[in-house]
């Protein structure tokens, strides 16, 4: 039964050598991709995206002054109430015209902390403290059971892609450890990302969280964040530990923001914009999505994957343009219903927490997640909201 779910693993040499160059190539584009950021990085930008920054608190207006029906955002309101949302805040144009629940509540953002950590990753990068063609072995990396010959090949950037090919945690829907070449099958697992974290802290010489607030907290002017609340845990069949991150809803939303406007805060590269391209372009397709539960999903949960960041592969038709509200978008999740989602076509970012914390067993399911996306953008009403 298990072998049926991995449908076309590598099995030949031919097959290996094909997939070896795909990933050979993956990596000359990435090597383009971080001589440009670092050619441009360093330059004050003379960027203006046209958002507002918040300062100390945020910015509110009213919905109909961004175009968007306070009247239908209320409906969403009563709806929120009877679900496990802890709060939620929609922001446009870098005001506040939806805030819902304790946005000031700071709780563990779950697998948010991922999308968070490759966010880090690119001042470091272009510094050349980090090279992401290093394989785990070159780095330094170990674990508690010897790498396999194969595995020894993943590199950093396989790592931030969800495609290392490395398997230690004894879960019967991953793959079996040696089946896939790293670079040519994404897998949605904790171990690259923890792996990802404890290279950052080797080869940065910095500490995760003493990176997020120095590099993130502090420029952004996170409203919430308590560098004593972050902390590690021990990860299941691996040395590498979870990097547990403790965030308020208001101070997420400062990071989307940053997201939006392509790294850049009050007229400053906090992230290299290339980097944010990077991270949110699609490295894997909604179809090629492991473990299949992912497929399964189908519409409208349609995400793919990019480095670090869940990027939506918008549905594609032949003669057809997809125009949704969804087009261009992508997002941080955890688990339970914890998401920072950017929708670049509205200019638009929308945070939603759940607090695992309090109940194991809260949570909004990526579905009712995207019907309240959805909720947000027919409430769409232009110049012809009443109250303008």
């Amino acid at each position: 039964m298990l072998a049926s779910r991995y449908v076309g693993r590598i099995d030949s040499s031919a097959g290996r050598f094909f997939y070896r160059m795909a990933a050979i190539m993956r990596s000359i584009a990435l090597l383009v991709l971080v001589m440009q950021i670092a050619s441009a990085y360093g330059q004050t930008t003379a960027r203006l995206y046209g958002n507002v920054v918040p300062q100390a608190t945020w910015q509110e207006a009213k919905p109909e002054a961004a175009g968007y029906s306070g009247e239908k955002l209320e409906a969403l309101r009563g709806w929120l109430k009877v679900q496990d949302t802890e709060s939620m805040m929609v922001i446009v144009q870098g005001r506040v015209i939806f805030s819902y629940g304790d946005v000031a509540h700071v709780s563990k953002i779950a697998s948010v902390r991922k999308s968070i950590v490759g966010m880090l990753y690119g001042n470091y990068v272009v510094a050349n403290k980090i090279d992401l063609y290093k394989t785990v072995t070159e780095v330094g990396l170990q674990e508690s059971t010897p790498f396999l010959p194969i595995e020894s090949h993943a590199t950093l950037e396989q790592l931030l892609e969800g495609r290392s090919g490395i398997y230690t945690d004894p879960d019967d829907t991953l793959p079996r450890r040696g089946s896939e070449y790293p670079g040519t099958y994404f897998v949605y697992q904790n171990w690259d990302f923890n792996a990802a974290g404890t290279a950052f802290e080797k080869l940065a010489g910095k500490g995760i969280y003493e990176t997020l607030g120095s590099d993130l907290a502090t420029p952004l002017g996170m409203q919430d964040f308590d560098l004593k609340k972050q902390h590690k845990f021990p990860s299941t069949g691996s040395v590498h530990p979870e990097y547990a991150m403790y965030l308020s809803t208001r101070d997420m939303a400062r990071l989307g923001l940053l997201m939006l406007d392509f790294g850049v805060w009050n007229g400053k590269n906090i992230i290299p914009s290339d980097w944010v391209r990077y991270m949110t372009s699609l490295t894997t397709s909604f179809k090629d999505m492991h473990p299949d539960v992912f497929q399964n999903a189908g519409e409208p949960e349609r995400w793919g994957f990019g480095a670090t960041w869940w990027v939506w592969d918008q549905p594609a038709f032949p003669g057809s343009v997809y125009s949704g509200f969804m087009q261009g978008a992508y997002s941080a999740m955890g688990t339970g219903g914890t998401f920072i989602t950017v929708l670049p076509a509205k200019n638009m970012v929308v945070v939603h927490k759940v607090d695992i914390d309090r109940s194991e067993h809260a949570t909004v399911s990526p579905s009712s997640y995207i019907a309240m996306l959805t909720m947000i953008a027919n409430s769409y009403c232009g110049d012809s909201c009443s109250g303008n």
